[in-house]
């Protein structure tokens, strides 16, 4: 299926002038996507004394996030990275400080509501940003592939250690420090990020004398939208119910350690993913990389033993990283460059949308037949991801191009 090459594809990318910078502060940038929504909850709970309180204010960040974030990748692409990321980056520092205020200083909740939101809606869309950079830099296919790797080897260290630091400066300090870390570094990484105009893809402004703006290939991006969704709800269900497993055995303390296998399993697979000349073209392995999540979750409703669902849990996440890498490679492929970036944030989109919902659904199985059963939460979510990508259409280099597809600007066929 693949001939592997050595990791020295990875030398080669970041050998490209100007990678390494834009690819280090965009690591950087996305601290947020993991620190802040849970920093929300630590600060407003300190405030109020709340969970319910703090889980919706977070609710109210995550959503907004949500909402507005393919809007904010279509505005990338017709006005280019810099202005976009510049404005969005001040706005997103400003309300987010403006929300640790009105919680320290008591404002009426709705304030923190209104801030979480508008914090949430600002949130500079970098992943998708860095992505479309690294497929304006590289002429290769192989060596975008590579970068996406890479990428998602960075989005899988962000999920690990972003959460552990704004837990630990939160209780260890004040949880003022842990979220305020996330928001500088979101703010700090964006605007580094955003001034490195150099290897930034050009805007695509939209000239109606010109005619239509390119088409989406809906074909491909909406089954990969769908894909995306069900993915964050596995993810959502699969973190609730492991804290809910471990703490049925009365070793809540070691839920980090069965999360954190599984985020080691895809970041290993990542690696790896990244570091070899794959034969079959990113359709045919979202299909496998979707199929093989919802097989992972199916024996996890079955374990008891914490060390078994350990090793479970590891060798389940192999099956995320290469499964995400080829998905974004396919809409890379597939979208025309001028809408690049909004079509990657409808994946990741996808992803923010589901989680909630996926730990909300999980939570109430839970509440009703136990962590083991709720694991199958995660396993319905994969099993409809992978319905939703076979559905995908073939590659052109597997059927005729169809009368749309060569009609779609930088489509498949270039």
């Amino acid at each position: 299926m693949a001939s592997t090459s050595a990791f020295s594809n990875y030398r080669r990318v970041l050998a490209e002038p100007g990678a390494m910078l834009f690819s280090v502060t965009g690591l950087f940038a996305r601290l947020p996507i993991s620190m802040v929504g849970l920093g929300i909850v630590l600060l407003v709970e300190g405030g109020t004394g709340s969970y319910g309180i703090a889980g919706a204010v977070s609710a109210a960040y995550m959503v907004a996030q949500a909402v507005v974030t393919i809007f904010l990748g279509r505005l990338v692409d017709r006005l280019g990275q810099a202005p976009v990321l510049t404005a969005a980056s001040v706005v997103f520092g400003v309300s987010m400080s403006l929300l640790v205020t009105s919680v320290e200083a008591d404002w009426a909740i709705a304030t923190s509501y209104a801030f979480a939101a508008l914090g949430g809606a600002s949130l500079p869309p970098v992943g998708s940003c860095v992505r479309a950079r690294w497929a304006h830099v590289l002429e290769q296919p192989t060596d975008v592939q590579t970068a996406f790797a890479l990428e998602a080897v960075f989005d899988e260290a962000v999920f690990i250690l972003g959460p552990i630091l704004v837990t630990v400066l939160a209780t260890s300090i004040d949880p003022v420090v842990g979220i305020g870390t996330g928001i500088v570094a979101g703010v700090v990484g964006s605007l580094a990020f955003a001034a490195q105009r150099g290897t930034a893809p050009p805007p695509h402004p939209h000239d109606r004398t010109s005619g239509d703006r390119p088409r989406m290939p809906w074909r491909t991006v909406a089954p990969l939208g769908v894909v995306g969704a069900m993915l964050g709800i596995l993810f959502g269900a699969a973190e609730v119910t492991t804290v809910a497993f471990a703490d049925e055995r009365d070793a809540k303390q070691y839920a980090g350690v069965l999360l954190a296998l599984w985020a080691l399993g895809s970041l290993l697979a990542g690696l790896v993913s990244g570091a070899i000349s794959w034969r079959r073209g990113p359709s045919v392995r979202v299909k496998v990389g979707a199929l093989a999540m919802a097989a992972a979750m199916s024996p996890l409703v079955l374990v008891e033993s914490m060390p078994v669902m350990g090793v479970l849990l590891l060798c389940g996440g192999v099956a995320i990283a290469p499964t995400l890498i080829a998905s974004l490679s396919l809409i890379e492929r597939t979208v025309p460059a001028a809408r690049l970036t909004e079509g990657m944030s409808i994946m990741h989109t996808g992803i923010v949308a589901g989680v909630a919902p996926g730990a909300t659904l999980s939570g109430f199985v839970v509440d009703h037949r136990g962590a083991s059963a709720a694991y199958l939460v995660s396993f319905g979510a994969g099993l409809v991801a992978a319905l939703a990508a076979l559905t995908l259409p073939p590659e052109r280099s597997d059927a005729p191009a169809s009368e749309e597809d060569l009609e779609a600007p930088g489509g498949v066929l270039r």
